[in-house]
């Protein structure tokens, strides 16, 4: 089935802007009513689509890693109200449109292999969904907005009660700026008792949501927040030492964790590289470095692939540096940044030796 499915893939990936608008004209076809849980503009949720069928199709013989995001993915989506008959219309369309594209490729062997892993889809997501008694979303209000660089904003949101995420993970979450368009942002502070969250927004090329929170986001707006996803996390009981790799506002997680680790009663040694292109990339790496001096355990690395300042920081991508430095086989990894950079920094890695069960990232990190 794992083979069939990424043969088959393989023929239609190439026609994801077609096979979007089949799926969702399917959809709404099917299930009218779903055509309001998206935003009018269906650009950036065809885009969407497609990262999660990537990521599905790459993890589909990974169960271990698959099932878990699956069943975050399933929880997430009850904020849209989302029915049991919704993943049958789901899993009509999706074939549909993968059956379409794959024309003459399309056997009875390739039907039956994307009927078993919807199902499998599906399941999960429903399961997990059904289990959960929690609340589907929670509303937060703006509480501050402040520039940190002409594309770039802290914004402070205090929830009405405390959002049960673990330091490291993601929220989605709707702004009024730009209703039924979800994105993706990690709280750059632990969980905090008074349910106040921190997030670092960058505007990024053509993202609808990031340049309009950054731009347009004012105190006393009120955001919809989605349940907590993602698995970045240092395990207490592992006992190694811990190397965290960020580029970008992959900040924010780092922060959120070594704020949690600061914590323990026995933080374990950890090493962080911060990484961009010039050394105003690294928007909030005072913070860090403050904290390393009052933190035995830290220590901080600049890293920058352009510096014509005497900053002190390595030369070069993280990937360049990271490496250089070793194989930190025995180390817990965490990386964070955009999917370019950690595609790289991880592709480094493993040719340098680093185990890949010891690399922790998330998938959806995008605008």
């Amino acid at each position: 089935m794992v083979e069939t499915i990424r043969a088959s893939f393989e023929k239609v990936e190439q026609h994801h802007e077609e096979l979007g608008k089949h799926f969702y004209g399917v959809l709404f076809s099917r299930a009218p009513e779903t055509r309001a849980l998206f935003p009018v503009n269906m650009e950036v949720q065809r885009s969407r689509l497609l990262r999660a069928l990537v990521h599905v199709v790459q993890m589909v013989d990974q169960t271990d890693d698959l099932f878990p995001f699956l069943e975050q993915l399933g929880r997430d989506h009850r904020k849209f109200g989302v029915l049991a008959t919704h993943y049958d219309a789901v899993g009509v369309a999706l074939i549909s449109a993968i059956r379409t594209f794959s024309e003459d490729a399309w056997t009875a062997e390739v039907d039956a292999a994307w009927h078993e892993a919807y199902e499998m889809v599906s399941a999960a997501m429903s399961r997990a969904a059904d289990a959960e008694r929690g609340p589907a979303s929670w509303r937060g209000r703006v509480v501050g907005h402040e520039r940190m660089g002409w594309d770039l904003a802290r914004i402070t949101v205090e929830t009405e009660e405390p959002i049960p995420y673990r330091a490291g993970q993601y929220l989605s979450v709707e702004t009024p700026q730009r209703p039924r368009l979800w994105r993706y942002l990690s709280p750059a502070n632990a969980p905090r008792s008074d349910g106040v969250l921190d997030f670092h927004v960058r505007a990024v090329d053509g993202g609808w949501v990031s340049r309009a929170i950054v731009a347009h986001s004012q105190v006393g707006d009120t955001w919809r927040i989605g349940p907590p996803m993602g698995r970045m996390h240092v395990d207490p009981a592992s006992g190694r030492e811990v190397l965290m790799v960020a580029g970008g506002t992959g900040m924010a997680p780092i922060k959120a964790l070594l704020e949690d680790i600061a914590e323990r009663p026995d933080p374990p040694r950890t090493q962080v590289f911060v990484g961009g292109r010039t050394w105003d990339d690294l928007y909030d790496f005072t913070t860090l470095r403050k904290l390393s001096y009052s933190n035995t355990w830290l220590d901080v690395i600049p890293v920058v692939e352009n510096d014509d300042t005497a900053s002190g920081a390595e030369r070069g991508t993280l990937a360049d540096v990271v490496t250089r430095y070793g194989a930190w086989a025995d180390h817990d990894v965490l990386v964070c940044g955009s999917p370019p950079m950690i595609r790289a920094t991880v592709s480094r890695m493993l040719v340098a030796g680093t185990p890949l069960d010891r690399i922790k990232y998330d998938p959806f990190t995008m605008d």
